[in-house]
């Protein structure tokens, strides 16, 4: 998960020329790791805080030497970077921690789940890269994180119909509302959507142009194929993966062209 949002984060500086810092790289790799690591394992922590599982403990342990690295990267970042990272994290832990009426979290607002993840994980790809670069309000910044928006739901779309077994009616995911085949449907039209999105852009280039044809191409090959019963890598693998073919796209078109 760490390197896929990292890898979306250089795609965004690799679409707008920018250098890659580092600092910010570890950085969001290291809040990734910490805020997923909450998200996932603070309510099973809590219910068995005096019986954990070894591997559960070996997950705390690790997610702590990770935060205590992220405090040291923390205080190499500009204040737009920490203010915007404040503002996602705080939808992060608003997504596991019970603060609304019926002690319930985001996660457990009807159909809001996935969009809460698209917009994190938009928001770190996009903004943090470019928020000391370049105007934010600008039509490209707006369109790139439109288009990052649609396809973080189109990724997370087989993981919802993986888990129609599993997620609480209540949830509200959009496979539970519309079933599995018109998922798939409104997968491809978000993915139609992603794709078209790049022609507006002001700045676009072949490269990016390429690349998001044929990432676009690759979603729609994994919602095809998406059902209840996958195999075990299917999205815990090769769909978390594409952010990171994406990025290994541009840098073999970098290189050819």
């Amino acid at each position: 998960m760490s390197f896929a949002v990292v890898a979306l984060t250089a795609v965004s500086m690799l679409k707008f020329n920018l250098d890659y810092d580092i600092n910010l790289l570890a950085f969001i790799f290291l809040a990734t790791i910490t805020g997923y690591n909450f998200v996932k394992y603070a309510g099973i922590a809590k219910l068995h805080h005096k019986s954990l599982a070894k591997n559960l403990r070996l997950i705390q342990i690790f997610s702590l030497v990770a935060f205590v690295i992220l405090v040291y990267f923390i205080f190499l970042q500009s204040i737009s970077v920490i203010i915007i990272s404040t503002i996602l994290g705080l939808f992060t832990a608003l997504y596991a921690v019970p603060v609304l009426g019926n002690n319930t979290n985001l996660r457990g607002v009807s159909g809001i789940k996935i969009f809460v993840i698209a917009l994190v994980w938009a928001g770190v790809a996009v903004l943090l890269p470019l928020v000391d670069h370049y105007d934010l309000y600008s039509l490209d910044v707006l369109l790139i994180f439109i288009q990052r928006f649609l396809f973080v739901i189109v990724l997370t779309l087989p993981f919802e119909i993986r888990d129609l077994r599993f997620d609480m009616a209540r949830l509200g995911t959009i496979p539970q509302i519309f079933g599995i085949k018109k998922t798939r449907i409104i997968g491809y039209l978000l993915v139609g959507i992603f794709m078209l999105l790049e022609f507006y852009k002001q700045q676009s280039v072949i490269n990016n142009v390429v690349s998001v044809l044929i990432v676009g191409g690759i979603c729609i090959y994994i919602l095809r194929f998406s059902t209840i019963r996958q195999s075990k890598y299917f999205s815990s693998f090769w769909v978390e993966g594409i952010p990171i073919l994406w990025w290994g796209i541009l840098l073999i078109l970098s290189v050819i062209n």
